[in-house]
């Protein structure tokens, strides 16, 4: 990769000035104007003091010392500001990603092996079965399976999760109201009185006792959930009932461990984690003095079996467990791994908005508002890019209008028209026969046109951005180069002919693969992000 390249001849050249660094200090980023450059580096700033430089007199020196030997696919380095180093890539450069492009196509273009065949389980959703999957849900369900798919896509072997709930007091009082609304007897106290419950209780047989009843609406509750992730796309590798590990034994197995680890005690006849011992503000409740297990002690268990299974744990958690993180960050460490080794990315809440207001209640039903209902609204490619569109730690406004609606206002319409474009370009020129195969010998250093280097500028960036949204765990990131990719090819379609008498036939040659190639990173990208491209909108 040039960014490697970059890098390794910014470290030779502050090895050669005698200056210290350390690798987090070299490191690339777009500059936001793109007169500056492709990529620009901040290490003149990061180092310049500690080697009694002036900043902008190290970066003068750098990029002096690698313009006498440019790397390959460099075209310039040059100094902007208190002492940014950028660096322009040449159009060769540019014109090998095109073909890089066109060679992988949609299955490998961006793809690469830092992962190396590492296990990690996303969790994610882990909705109780107690209902339907509701709007709260939606952000962390597109949002994990996304994390899911650009992993994958860096080399790691992903097992996507599923923890169902299905024991305790709320499976419980979920059985209860189903049984209540079945015998048209009172809800009771803490149950579950929503308008799904009572159509709910209508499909379940009659006669069942409490323990009947449980089973019953959990199965139902866990089946209208799949259905309702499978219309978004999202398929779980394992479903994995926290009720077979409480009848495995595995929580006794976890306390005896964490016993012999010496990291639990007995007080006032409770068992406590010393979780203050391993970053937490305070130590915690596994077992209460009455004998039952608290909340976190069947969390444990199962972040256990999960390292038995996989070397890196992520979970995909609501607002409201930001408070739990540390606590089981506590736990594994007590257990003997690695607090880094378990990933908690908190997802922050969104207000659904229709017509410039609020939407709180279900058409519906007049209380929750389904997530099978937001995708029957406004589609499932809608659905997942709007909810990719923020990092999922920002609190996101959700204009169910505006994703329903075909104007280029609306951001997945936007992408998906990019790729209609192209795909009409393209039948065209299969009418005239011209598409394929005049295409393969093309010219491609007649790609000069801004317009042009525009798409070939972003491609360039593509491997990068999935490895960054792969490192920082923020599909958002890919979301963002989609919608730079279609404003290139839509720059391009308004200002630039590829096929017609305006036209030398050598030059639609070379923007018939320029176009295929932007084609497969439209493709690409959508895909990772679970989004359909289609031909024609």
């Amino acid at each position: 990769m040039i960014t490697e390249t970059i890098i390794s001849s910014l470290s030779k050249a502050l090895e050669d000035l005698g200056v210290s660094s350390s690798p987090t200090q070299i490191n690339l980023e777009q500059p936001a104007n793109k007169d500056h450059g492709d990529w620009s580096s901040n290490v003149a700033l990061a180092t310049a003091k500690t080697a009694g430089w002036v900043p902008r007199e190290l970066a003068m020196k750098i990029a002096e010392m690698i313009n006498s030997d440019l790397p390959s696919g460099v075209e310039s380095v040059s100094v902007a500001g208190p002492g940014f180093i950028n660096f322009a890539v040449s159009p060769e450069w540019l014109h090998h990603v095109l073909q890089v492009a066109i060679e992988q196509g949609t299955t490998e273009f961006g793809k690469t092996d830092i992962g190396h065949g590492k296990k990690v389980n996303v969790e994610f959703v882990s909705a109780n079965p107690t209902g339907p999957l509701h709007a709260g849900h939606a952000r962390g369900a597109c949002y994990g399976d996304s994390i899911a798919n650009i992993l994958q896509a860096v080399g790691f072997d992903v097992q996507r999760e599923f923890y169902v709930n299905d024991r305790g007091l709320q499976m419980s009082l979920f059985a209860e109201s189903l049984l209540a609304f079945k015998s048209g007897s009172s809800v009771p106290e803490n149950g579950y009185g929503g308008a799904y419950v009572e159509e709910w209780s209508r499909e379940m047989p009659n006669g069942l006792s409490i323990q009947g009843a449980l089973d019953w609406g959990c199965k139902y509750a866990i089946d209208d959930q799949r259905q309702t992730l499978e219309m978004i796309g999202i398929v779980f590798d394992s479903w994995f009932s926290e009720r077979s590990m409480v009848d495995s034994g595995a929580i006794e197995k976890t306390m005896a461990d964490l016993e012999n680890n010496n990291a639990s005690y007995l007080e006032d006849g409770a068992t406590w984690l010393k979780s203050s011992d391993y970053g937490d503000d305070k130590d915690r409740v596994l077992v209460k003095s009455d004998g039952e297990f608290t909340y976190l002690t069947p969390d444990v268990a199962y972040h256990r079996d999960k390292f038995s299974r996989a070397d890196w744990l992520i979970n995909v958690w609501g607002a409201d467990h930001h408070g739990y993180i540390a606590r089981m960050k506590a736990a594994m460490e007590a257990l003997g791994h690695e607090a880094e080794q378990l990933t908690v990315t908190i997802t922050q809440l969104v207000k659904l908005v229709r017509s410039g207001e609020e939407v709180r209640l279900s058409k519906r039903h007049g209380d929750i508002i389904e997530l099978r209902e937001i995708v029957e609204e406004i589609g499932p490619d809608a659905t997942r890019f709007m909810y990719l569109l923020q990092s999922v730690d920002t609190k996101q406004t959700f204009d169910l209008d505006l994703a329903a609606s075909k104007v280029m206002d609306n951001p997945v319409f936007y992408v998906q028209m990019a790729h209609a474009r192209i795909r009409s370009i393209q039948n065209k020129a299969e009418t005239l026969g011209i598409w394929p195969s005049r295409s393969s010998d093309a010219d491609l250093s007649l790609l000069e046109h801004e317009r042009e280097l525009e798409i070939l500028r972003n491609l360039f960036n593509f491997s990068d951005i999935v490895q960054l949204s792969a490192r920082e765990l923020a599909p958002h990131k890919i979301a963002v180069w989609l919608r730079e990719l279609a404003t290139s090819v839509h720059g391009f379609y308004h200002d630039c002919y590829v096929v017609g008498e305006t036209v030398t036939p050598e030059l639609t040659a070379a923007r018939l693969q320029l176009v295929e190639a932007a084609r497969i990173g439209l493709v690409s990208g959508l895909d990772l992000l679970g989004v359909s491209a289609p031909d024609s909108m």
